[in-house]
């Protein structure tokens, strides 16, 4: 009846010493004691197995490409975003297939079987279009890469730019993209989100945009993004990314803008590793940090991913794929430290963007692709606050990596030479 069972593992809602029973590379049973057999049988001794980690925002055709062709000295957004324009004519499709190659290689040994990234089209070439809808095909069968036409230049602002993106949707990418606050004034940046949305109306896709991206309290583009959803009928297809403007903006405009969002079905994703380190740049003291108010958010019924955003490019030196580090930084600098809190930040990885991204077949129930991650943890929290290693990563029933639990090896005056010591608590 099974090709695998897992026995004795926790979930991630909080029930504990469950099987899971998988067939035909689905979910089949989920149940507190299957009384079956099976071809392999996993015990994973009472730890966490949950869904894969989903990454909501991400820059694939800049990846691994830190320090060409020079370093971002200044570590700002803006100096990223010339650098990376200095890089762009050196560029070769080979290049950016292996880098994202060896990126998503590093994202399946983190239990990162999803990943959403952007793609720059201001290129008239569209060479990392191209690249990465090779690479789109390439990692399918382990892992789901949805691209989103990005004009990184500014839609208004770059020649070309508008039919540069039609040409990417016109391959198959699959999300309209865009960046309203880098356009050249306030005016434009609304008429770029205007053009953007029809252009995902009428073609009936997703929309995911750059948005508000700056420290700048009057960046309000975010109101004009939610207008558009419902003016167009986009409601539950739209999502702001970054809005680290929010975290500048006066209490009472986000009492009004955050119904707005709820209303309009707008989701939001927070980059906490990238919003903190690009953010507040011109301040002295106080600093600010830049992230959006997650927390606010939430309370207001606003589903709020996290993502990577970068790994080693033009605009990040760090990162190595691990959407713990990431939910780890986003619970410290949102201060979600309560229980539920942090419950919900390791949701900001798993569930809430793989409904973002419309993911179809993803969870642990009956019927749904067995996905799944078994982490060396008893529970989200303890995963978040270990970072916990990645036991063992399934995709569609088959198990594609696998990692040595991590343990310590003491040897200390007085006490048994050597011990060993398993970094969650027994």
């Amino acid at each position: 009846m099974f090709d695998t069972i897992l026995r004795h593992c926790n979930m991630p809602d909080g029930r504990t010493d469950i099987d899971i029973g998988i067939a035909n590379g689905r979910i089949a049973a989920v149940e507190p004691r299957i009384a079956a057999t099976a071809g392999e049988e996993i015990d994973a001794a009472g730890q966490l197995v949950s869904p894969p980690f989903v990454d909501a925002h991400f820059h694939m055709d800049s990846t691994l490409s830190y320090g060409l062709p020079r370093v971002n000295q200044s570590g700002t957004l803006l100096e990223g975003i010339a650098l990376w324009g200095e890089l762009k004519p050196l560029l070769t499709q080979d290049a950016i297939v292996e880098r994202a190659l060896a990126y998503c290689d590093w994202a399946v040994s983190k239990g990162l079987l999803a990943i959403r990234s952007h793609v720059d089209v201001c290129d008239p070439r569209l060479l990392a279009t191209e690249a990465l809808l090779h690479v789109r095909e390439r990692v399918r069968p382990y892992l789901d890469l949805q691209l989103v036409a990005f004009p990184q230049d500014g839609l208004l602002r770059a020649p070309d730019a508008l039919n540069n993106l039609r040409r990417a949707l016109d391959l198959g990418v699959d999300v309209v993209g865009g960046i309203p606050h880098f356009e050249r004034t306030m005016a434009d940046g609304a008429a770029s989100v205007k053009m953007l949305c029809e252009e995902a109306a009428e073609r009936g896709l997703r929309v995911d945009m750059h948005c508000d991206e700056s420290d700048d309290p009057m960046s309000r583009h975010i109101e004009t993004l939610a207008s558009e959803s419902v003016r167009l009928g986009l409601q539950g297809r739209v999502t702001g990314s970054h809005l680290t403007s929010m975290h500048s903006m006066d209490n009472y405009y986000v009492s009004k803008l955050l119904p707005l969002m709820r209303e309009a079905g707008v989701s939001a994703i927070a980059n906490p590793l990238i919003n903190i380190t690009l953010q507040g740049r011109h301040d002295t003291y106080p600093k600010r940090r830049g992230m959006t108010r997650v927390p606010e958010m939430l309370a207001a019924g606003i589903p709020v991913a996290f993502g990577h955003d970068c790994v080693m490019d033009p605009w990040y030196s760090l990162g190595s794929g691990d959407m713990l580090e990431v939910a780890h930084m986003g619970l410290h600098v949102a201060q979600m430290t309560g229980q539920d809190a942090m419950r919900a930040c390791f949701t900001a990885v798993t569930e809430t963007p793989a409904r973002i991204l419309g993911l179809e077949g993803y969870g642990i129930s009956p019927g749904r692709r067995a996905d799944l991650v078994l982490l060396q943890a008893r529970d989200p929290v303890e995963a978040l606050r270990l970072r916990a290693t990645r036991l063992l990563v399934m995709r569609a029933g088959n198990v594609i990596a696998r990692t040595a639990p991590a343990t310590a090896m003491l040897a200390l005056a007085g006490r048994p030479a050597q011990v060993d010591f398993q970094l969650h608590r027994a």
